[in-house]
């Protein structure tokens, strides 16, 4: 019986972040921001998909990543598969550094973000313009990447706390 709720806290703590993914997938909480601010706006989604790509991939998986870029998509009235394809983008970037870096730190990871941030921005552009008239506003584009990049550090922090505390839940 133990061993059964052992490893039951074990997958609900592995599910953290997944049930974040969808989370804030299925609510707009970086558009909430920026009615109060006018430029502040950020995409959490890319952090925590960008994150747990990187660490610990067993947890957040491709497929989950596709499902909550379809389920963004429908929510946000977007074109079916833009969203999908940026946060695909961004985990195959954080797979590509995942295999080619040997020490990762907040710089590297940081560092690396930008990268991803750029090449998931560019899909997403291409997409749009290509394949929609949805109105697009490049500055708006901007400043959501720009604080994408700088709150990146402060739930880098966040994310290896709840880490090593899933990682001491296990090891118990």
């Amino acid at each position: 019986m133990a061993l059964i709720y052992r490893n039951f806290r074990i997958s609900l703590g592995n599910a953290g972040p997944i049930l974040l993914l969808y989370f804030l997938s299925i609510t707009e909480i970086d558009t909430e921001f920026s009615k109060t601010f006018d430029i502040l706006s950020f995409n959490l989604q890319l952090i925590v998909i960008y994150y747990w790509a990187l660490k610990n991939p067993d947890i957040l998986g491709n497929s989950h990543i596709f499902f909550a870029g379809i389920i963004n998509d429908l929510i946000m009235a977007l074109p079916m598969g833009t969203s999908a394809m940026s946060y695909l983008i961004v985990a195959f970037v954080a797979s590509y550094i995942r295999n080619v870096t040997v020490n990762n730190s907040l710089m590297t990871d940081w560092f690396t973000f930008l990268i991803a941030i750029f090449f998931s921005n560019l899909t997403y552009l291409i997409l749009i313009s290509n394949f929609s008239d949805y109105g697009l506003s490049y500055i708006n584009l901007f400043y959501n990447s720009f604080f994408t990049f700088l709150f990146y550090p402060l739930f880098w922090l966040i994310f290896n706390i709840y880490k090593a505390l899933i990682m001491v839940k296990i090891n118990d």
